[in-house]
């Protein structure tokens, strides 16, 4: 029996292979019944450097309500540029004060196994309330929030290791 899983078979040709679930969650074709904002970035590797080769993956179980008319309600995958950038448009649909805005899954180069995330808003007043953020050390929280930028959209960089890791998950 092969020792091989899914994970580690994804090859260099993602963006290629890839690009259905992109298009279905396309933020031109995007229809909701809820407010949207933006969730903008970069993806970097342990030295620094952008990824230009990655997928974000993001689910929001409580938009799904809202996105009813989507192929798959509350997904978005988005590759990253060459600049490493991805953005993601996101609903904002009612949901538990301390859930996270959404849930983040990360493909790339190098990685045997995606990464599991999950985004805040720095301005939710549900922050303290996070059973998720508690589990976390005060001083790695602010990996996980996007913070507001001066047009009203939300910045949130993903660094994969080094200094600023931002704090991945394990969910069983």
């Amino acid at each position: 029996m092969s020792k091989i899983t899914t994970s580690q078979t994804i090859g260099p040709f993602s963006h290629e292979a890839w690009n259905w679930a992109t298009e279905l969650s396309a933020a031109d074709t995007l229809q909701t019944t809820a407010p949207t904002i933006i969730v903008s970035g970069t993806i970097y590797d342990g030295d620094g450097n952008a990824i230009n080769d990655a997928q974000i993956e993001s689910w929001q179980p409580a938009a799904a309500a809202a996105e009813s008319g989507q192929a798959i309600p509350g997904f978005r995958r988005i590759p990253s540029d060459e600049e490493g950038k991805f953005s993601l448009r996101l609903s904002v649909s009612p949901q538990a004060p301390g859930e996270p805005l959404a849930y983040v899954t990360v493909f790339a180069r190098g990685l045997v196994k995606h990464q599991f995330t999950a985004v805040f808003l720095e301005d939710d007043a549900g922050l303290k309330q996070s059973a998720i953020l508690e589990q976390v050390s005060a001083a790695r929280r602010p990996t996980l929030l996007a913070t507001r930028t001066a047009d009203g959209q939300y910045s949130w960089n993903i660094h994969m290791q080094g200094e600023q890791e931002t704090v991945f998950f394990d969910y069983e």
